[in-house]
Order: structure tokens, then C-alpha cells, then sequence
């Protein structure tokens, strides 16, 4: 015997075997448990779920330069904010080297205005007080030669005499100029091929106070971002290499969601895609999107909240919570998640 029982949203055909009844028996033994068959039948499947956990991209934070751990000014658990002060390393050696690039500074400096402002007042004194002195045996060296001439006219002394005190005048004149000379100079600045040598060496004094400055900021670490502290990983007293990591920091943007999906519901997911999040304990439900979707499959991960076979290969999703959720979730906590 053949039966259709048709529903407004599903048309069921049922076949079954049996002997032929009376319809009012008919409907009292096979219609209402077809009919409950059918409606089970033709219900919608439940949406998509999957059980995933959060996850943290942390934040290891490390000085370039060794030294020993002073200092250390946070807790495990604390917040920390942006450029909170987190660490410091012994840094007697890089003081010295900063106060020694100072003073090589002041030292090109001092020099570069020497030979841009000429020679002290006092010593231009001392050059003037030469010209004068020069200028007084000029004029005796010029009387003496008049005075010669006329002797030489009138016979009394040779010529020679007269050549001799020719000679004294021009000498004297001679020493007049040089000392002019050297006053003019002394007004001057350096050459300007020297002042540039001076100007070169006060660049090169401060790119080393730059860098001792810059080696000195490194042994006092500031946080880079904000976030909450989750590890310390030396002790004050102990010695740190250069490059590794003394605590790690892990901001609220950094926490993400991790979950698999199985190679049939892949093709549902698309990037920025809206989820639901649940997470036990919280007190309302979380918003995440969809920041990441593998491309190749994998078995499943050793960690995986999932009720479906082992064996099964999935595809790895990651989504970003919203900034104000991802607060409420800790690295490894257990989540459910829904398309919205």
C-alpha cells in the first residue's frame, strides 16, 4: 500500500507494506506516526557550530644590548601601558660613554668659535704695542738719516754713513708694516677650509653623543604597547644576552580565536564574515570576524575542542575579536562559535 502525506513546506511519499484497513483504522495506526515521521523529517538542520579557543600573539619584549637586570618594575597579571617603564639594566658603562661624547662636543664647539672670532683683545693689545715701538725707531731711523745727509753735503762723513742709515730707516719702516700686518690678521677669522675641518668634527662629536644617548635609552625599556604582563623570565641580578626576551606582554588586539572546520563547511566561511561567540562564564554573548581561513588541510590539531572524528581532515580559521570582548577572554580558554 502506498501513501503521500503532503505538508505546506515539505511533501513526504511514504510507502509501506501491509494489510489493506478500514480507513478509520488506517488513520488511527499509520497517519499520525507518518505524520510525525514527516514533520521530523522535513526540519531545517541546525546552524553551523564550532568549538574552537582563544589564543594570543605575544609580545616579547627585550633590550638590544646585554647587561645585567637591575630592575624590574611589573608583576605577572598587571596592565601595563604604553610606554610604562618595564625594566632597566646595569648601565654604569654607557653613562660614562654619554658624559665622555658630551664633553667631546663642547670641546669642537669651543674650537670652531675660536677660529670664527680671530685673536683675543689682549693679544691684538700686545701686536699694537710692537707696531708702536716700531713706529718710534722708524721716526729716529728717518732723523738720523736726514741728519746724515747733511753731513755727507758738507763733507764730513762718507757716503757709506749715508748708506747705512738709509738701510736703518727702511728697516724700521719694514717692521711698521709687518706690525700692521699682524693687527689686520689677528681681526680675522680662521681660513674657511679650517673652520669647515672644526664644523666636521662638532657634527662627528654629536652623531656619538647620539648614539651613546641611544645606548644608554636601551638599558631602561619602556612597554611598547599596552597590554597585560604574562611572564617574566629573569630575576633581578642575573645576567640578560642581548636580544632575549626579559617578560612578554599580551594586548587585548593580540588575543584571537582559533578554531577547524571540516572540508564540507569551509566553502560557508569567507574573511571579515560575522560570528557569535560564547564562552562559559561569560555574561553575554562575544562578536568576532573572520581574519583568517587556511587554504590547505590538515589533520586534526592535538589540541581541538570539536565532537566530530578524529580522523577528519579540517581547515584552520583564526577571527579577531571585537576590542571590547577580547578583554574577557584568557589564551587557551574554550569558546563556541556560530555564523551571525
Amino acid at each position: 500500500m502506498l501513501a503521500s502525506i503532503m505538508t505546506p513546506s515539505c511533501p513526504v511519499r511514504v510507502s509501506f507494506i501491509g494489510p489493506r484497513l478500514p480507513l478509520a483504522s488506517m488513520k488511527k495506526v499509520w497517519i499520525a506516526p507518518l505524520l510525525a515521521l514527516a514533520l521530523s523529517a522535513c526540519q531545517k538542520p541546525p546552524p553551523a557550530s564550532w568549538q574552537g579557543y582563544a589564543e594570543g600573539d605575544y609580545v616579547r619584549v627585550a633590550s638590544p644590548l646585554a647587561g645585567t637586570l637591575s630592575s624590574i618594575a611589573v608583576e605577572q597579571g598587571m596592565q601595563a601601558a604604553a610606554g610604562a617603564p618595564l625594566f632597566v639594566l646595569e648601565h654604569a658603562s654607557e653613562q660614562s660613554a654619554r658624559q665622555e661624547a658630551q664633553q667631546r662636543v663642547l670641546a669642537a664647539k669651543a674650537k670652531l668659535a675660536n677660529l670664527q672670532s680671530g685673536k683675543r683683545p689682549v693679544e691684538i693689545a700686545a701686536i699694537a704695542a710692537q707696531r708702536a715701538q716700531a713706529r718710534a725707531a722708524l721716526q729716529l731711523a728717518e732723523t738720523n738719516l736726514a741728519r746724515q745727509q747733511k753731513l755727507v753735503g758738507a763733507g764730513f762723513i762718507s757716503r757709506a754713513a749715508l748708506d747705512e742709515a738709509r738701510a736703518n730707516r727702511d728697516q724700521a719702516a719694514a717692521q711698521v708694516a709687518e706690525a700692521n700686518a699682524q693687527i689686520n690678521a689677528a681681526r680675522l677669522s680662521a681660513r674657511s677650509a679650517e673652520q669647515s675641518a672644526a664644523a666636521a668634527e662638532v657634527r662627528a662629536a654629536e652623531a656619538a653623543l647620539a648614539q651613546a644617548d641611544w645606548k644608554l635609552a636601551q638599558k631602561a625599556v619602556l612597554a611598547p604597547v599596552a597590554g597585560r604582563v604574562e611572564e617574566r623570565y629573569y630575576r633581578p641580578g642575573e645576567w640578560v644576552a642581548a636580544g632575549n626576551p626579559v617578560l612578554s606582554l599580551l594586548p587585548p588586539q593580540n588575543i584571537k580565536l582559533v578554531f577547524f572546520v571540516p572540508e564540507t563547511q569551509r566553502a560557508s566561511l569567507r574573511p571579515q564574515q560575522r560570528l557569535r561567540v560564547h564562552c562559559d562564564g561569560c555574561t553575554r554573548e562575544l562578536q568576532a570576524s573572520v581574519a583568517f581561513i587556511a587554504t590547505q588541510a590538515e589533520y586534526t590539531p592535538p589540541v581541538i575542542y570539536s565532537r566530530d572524528s578524529r580522523a577528519k581532515l579540517v581547515y584552520r580559521v583564526e577571527a579577531r575579536l571585537a576590542p571590547n570582548d577580547a578583554m574577557l577572554l584568557q589564551p587557551g580558554q574554550p569558546v563556541d562559535l556560530w555564523p551571525k
